[in-house]
């Protein structure tokens, strides 16, 4: 699926979405009458439209096809796994690592510390928008951040916190993924970048990531809902407005949508990390791990659906 398909997907969806049918569309998904094109090697992915007429809730899920390598979809109210593919297997994270830097970040930094753009992040790949020396509140440096998966803003956060914490950037990380009891995580950069053909920036599981995008969702709502618009803005503490596009193209057609995260390395794959409210305060994270570059949002998309109908027929009953 190219973006601009992506991107007419999200526009017909959106209509919906402020119609209050998000239940009919994710029917619709699953029963095959909404069409969305697909590349012939993705075309395995629309095949979960032949679910709708299940009466089994769990074969909503089970007779989901995914291109990654791990999934999960966790119900994160009662803290209830509703699908699983290898959710508990250590993958490399890419991006998705900056939630845990965030979340890291968080448990020693107020959202309105000051942080400086450190000079070290010159040489850091792309994604990146900002110049050494340049400062932001910590809220405000990790909305735009996030949102666009900046390399440099993840690493200025990863190192005033460990800074102040006197730890490493590895130890922070794992000092806050203890306390979750995240048993696969592990990182060694805050931004997840691949440090050679071998070595990933950041690694965990499905679950893990689900447990801390639920725990951002939950107590950062301020800062992680930025990920749920298709552009974000903040200023700097000089004054420079920065406006940047989400990588995730999929915001609009994601009723409820909580949080979105997006993560792509060469050793990872296409990641996708997604936190939606699926009906009545009920969060939901499903988390994406090893598919590709565009198969990673038809992955979370058929979840998305999947979901929404599992809940539909729990309420039928």
């Amino acid at each position: 699926m190219e973006i601009s398909e992506l991107r007419q997907l999200a526009n017909r969806t959106r209509f919906m979405r402020e119609a209050g049918i998000a239940l009919v569309l994710a029917s619709l998904v699953l029963a095959g009458f909404l069409f969305i094109p697909l590349e012939p090697e993705h075309q395995a992915a629309a095949q979960a439209a032949t679910i709708a007429t299940s009466t089994r809730a769990d074969a909503l899920f089970t007779n989901v096809p995914l291109t990654a390598k791990a999934a999960i979809v966790y119900d994160l109210t009662d803290g209830k796994t509703l699908y699983a593919k290898n959710a508990y297997a250590q993958l490399p994270l890419a991006s998705l690592t900056k939630l845990l830097t965030l979340y890291s970040a968080l448990k020693e930094l107020s959202p309105s510390t000051v942080i400086t753009i450190p000079q070290n992040v010159m040489g850091l790949s792309e994604p990146h928008a900002f110049t050494p020396g340049e400062s932001f509140t910590l809220e405000n440096l990790a909305r735009i951040t996030l949102t666009a998966s900046l390399n440099d803003g993840a690493a200025a956060i990863a190192e005033a916190a460990s800074e102040q914490e006197h730890l490493t950037i590895h130890q922070m990380i794992a000092s806050a993924a203890a306390g979750l009891d995240l048993a696969q995580t592990y990182a060694v950069n805050g931004n997840g970048l691949d440090m050679n053909t071998a070595i990933s920036g950041g690694y965990g599981s499905a679950h893990d990531i689900a447990v801390v995008a639920g725990e951002l969702a939950t107590h950062a709502q301020e800062i992680v809902s930025a990920t749920t618009h298709p552009t974000t803005s903040a200023v700097s503490q000089q004054g420079v407005s920065f406006t940047v596009k989400n990588t995730d193209p999929m915001v609009d057609a994601i009723p409820g949508l909580m949080l979105s995260k997006t993560g792509y390395t060469d050793l990872a794959g296409g990641n996708l990390a997604l936190v939606f409210d699926a009906g009545l305060n009920h969060p939901v994270a499903i988390v994406i791990l090893g598919s590709t570059l565009k198969a990673r949002f038809t992955d979370g998309a058929a979840l998305v659906a999947a979901t929404y109908a599992h809940f539909a027929h729990i309420k039928s009953l």
